[in-house]
């Protein structure tokens, strides 16, 4: 049988329970149950947080998604053409990455005029 790893939550309910069954004082009660809310509290920031950084991420990708043609363009192209100096190269990559998972634009090498082999996208 697999163990559930307990939490910090678990562990307060457990001493929640133990204090509450031996009557011990409120203030320590009060202390416990304090404890397990501010973790309640915690928690749903941490769950709002996330899902501003996914909208967030949604946003850049259509914003990426935007910019591409039916030509062939390369990452250097791209991140020129949105003009955004708070839009690193390594988040439209990781845009672009998440557009081809999703089957909504191709991927390709090209050479470029140095010589030198670069990812390229373009709509699907």
């Amino acid at each position: 049988m697999e163990d559930k790893k307990l939490t910090k939550k678990d562990y307060y309910n457990e001493i929640l329970s133990i204090l509450t069954e031996k009557d011990e004082s409120q203030e320590l009660i009060d202390f416990v149950q304090n404890q397990i809310d501010t973790l309640d509290k915690r928690a749903e920031k941490a769950k709002e947080r996330a899902a501003e950084k996914r909208a967030e991420g949604d946003e850049l990708r259509e914003t990426v998604k935007s910019v591409l043609t039916n030509d062939f363009q390369t990452v250097e192209n791209i991140v020129s053409a949105i003009n955004d100096e708070e839009i690193s190269k390594a988040k439209v990559i990781a845009r672009l990455t998440q557009l081809v998972t999703l089957g909504e634009v191709e991927k390709t090498d090209v050479k470029s005029d140095d010589g030198k082999t670069r990812k390229a996208y373009r709509l699907a």
